[in-house]
């Protein structure tokens, strides 16, 4: 196995809003074409924005372009969502919940730093390892009795996947229930992927992480990325730690299976960590943000770090998921409130932060949970591996205005595949350029690869994609 890993926990590339793209026809023209011109007559009197990602990983286009519509004109979004593995199912409706907590159960900074715990670190605290398991009896209502989802997460639609997938999802479910923190021992499995992937560099690992941060990551345009919380992950799994606290207690959503073969050459089903220990969980909210003061250098190096980005990122998101408008940060020209991300500047906010602090600091999650209401937003998820299956039903025929794939997933892109988009439609593809055990000559070789398969798919370029400092190509479709 190589350091990517079987299963992508998070993106390689930067969260998008996938409604609001603006992408230019080419480099010198003057007028942008947004992702919402692109589509104005696919679905005739419905006006719905239909959107297939396959392969994300995570939601992070999702919660991004969800944060951002109220900035648009009132519009109903469909997301469609493709993943390999059952347990990215399973963590991205977690993430949901978490996203949804309503304000008397957990308040904003404390939702921020439970996603970020949850999305990166293979290690957690203990009240986070709670959180999941107290958590975890909700979703098998959820996966079991669709009337109960329709109930709690009326966002999430599940009716498409086969029987099999949801019972596995009930025994996903069953196991971040179990307390037993023996039953995953996430800082041997981290280690022992550890010693398969460096080999004999093993011993030496440190010069192997300085090397692929500053003649990788840091080259390729992600030096915000501290070099010292790249390296502490690369060896502990440990990306995020938002507050001083002990994490020490194992993160079981990490937790996958899969087939290994023994010395009498049977297959035989191993749980471990089986995802990426070479790029990180910082991609997706850590290198881009609208606020640019967190990008100011001193002495011709970054004041803030990934953590900060994604921590800001995250917690904007879910602000304005929640109170539909724009999150600003704390004066920056204070020191203090600079340094603290919990001061909201709406009065609203700030008397919710009040209500609070009055409530006993072991008691709001004892409440029932009634999360918080998302409208004319409807995810869909689809069966593993399907999307080859999509072209056989026509439900989905010119169904999607914009489809993301992921680069493990850019083999999907065929001329079949292309009956299912809409008479317009952006196509976008995730490039290798933060896969660090790619050589730089293998970056162009990728992309002129996908521009091959996009063109054979009846796409043209948006704007042409360079290998070295684009995360994504972006390609429009016309029938």
């Amino acid at each position: 196995m190589d350091g990517f890993g079987s299963i992508t926990w998070w993106g390689f590339s930067p969260a998008l809003d996938l409604c609001q793209q603006h992408l230019p026809t080419n480099k010198n023209a003057d007028v942008s074409v947004s992702l919402q011109d692109l589509q104005v007559e696919e679905n005739p009197g419905s006006g719905d924005l239909n959107i297939l990602l396959i392969g994300a990983g995570d939601l992070r286009h999702v919660l991004k372009t969800i944060a951002h519509s109220y900035r648009r004109p009132k519009q109903k979004i469909n997301f469609y969502i493709i993943e390999q593995s059952l347990e990215l199912y399973a963590r991205q409706l977690l993430f949901l919940m978490i996203v949804l907590e309503p304000q008397d159960r957990m308040g904003l900074q404390e939702k921020t730093e439970l996603f970020m715990e949850l999305y990166g670190n293979t290690l957690v605290r203990q009240q986070s390892c709670e959180y999941i398991e107290k958590m975890a009896g909700e979703l098998i209502k959820m996966v079991t009795d669709f009337d109960y989802l329709e109930k709690m997460l009326p966002i999430v639609d599940m009716s498409s996947l086969k029987f099999k997938e949801r019972d596995f999802l009930e025994g996903i479910f069953k196991f971040w229930r179990n307390p037993d923190v023996q039953i995953y021992d996430a800082a041997k499995c981290w280690e022992l992927r550890l010693r398969q992937h460096l080999g004999v560099r093993y011993d030496s690992r440190k010069g192997v992480f300085d090397w692929d941060y500053n003649m990788k990551l840091a080259e390729r345009g992600a030096k915000v990325i501290n070099k010292h919380e790249y390296s502490n992950w690369r060896d502990s799994g440990i990306a995020f730690e938002p507050r001083e606290a002990t994490y020490n207690t194992p993160n079981k959503t990490m937790a996958s299976g899969r087939l290994l073969t023994n010395r009498e050459g049977d297959k035989v089903p191993r749980r471990g960590y089986w995802g990426d220990i070479v790029v990180g969980p910082f991609l997706a909210h850590g290198i881009e943000a609208e606020d640019e003061s967190l990008f100011k250098k001193q002495n011709g190096v970054y004041t803030k770090m990934a953590t900060d980005i994604t921590q800001y990122n995250i917690l904007s998101m879910i602000h304005e998921i929640a109170t539909k408008t724009k999150y600003v940060s704390p004066d920056t020209q204070s020191e203090v409130k600079q340094a603290k991300l919990t001061e909201i500047t709406e009065e609203d906010e700030e008397q919710n932060v009040q209500l609070e602090d009055t409530l006993p600091v072991d008691k709001p999650l004892s409440r029932k949970y009634v999360p918080l209401r998302i409208e004319d937003v409807r995810i869909h998820f689809l069966p593993l591996n399907s999307a080859a299956d999509l072209v056989k039903k026509s439900k989905f025929k010119e169904l999607f205005n914009v489809v993301f794939f992921a680069n493990s997933m850019v083999h999907h892109l065929t001329s079949d595949i292309s009956s299912v988009f809409a008479n317009k439609a952006t196509v976008i593809l995730e490039t290798v350029k933060f896969m660090v055990d790619l050589q730089a000559d293998k970056l162009k070789e990728f992309v002129d690869k996908i521009t091959d398969m996009a063109k054979g798919a009846g796409c043209e370029v948006l704007d042409p994609c360079d290998p070295q400092s684009d995360a994504v190509a972006k390609f429009s479709f016309t029938r």
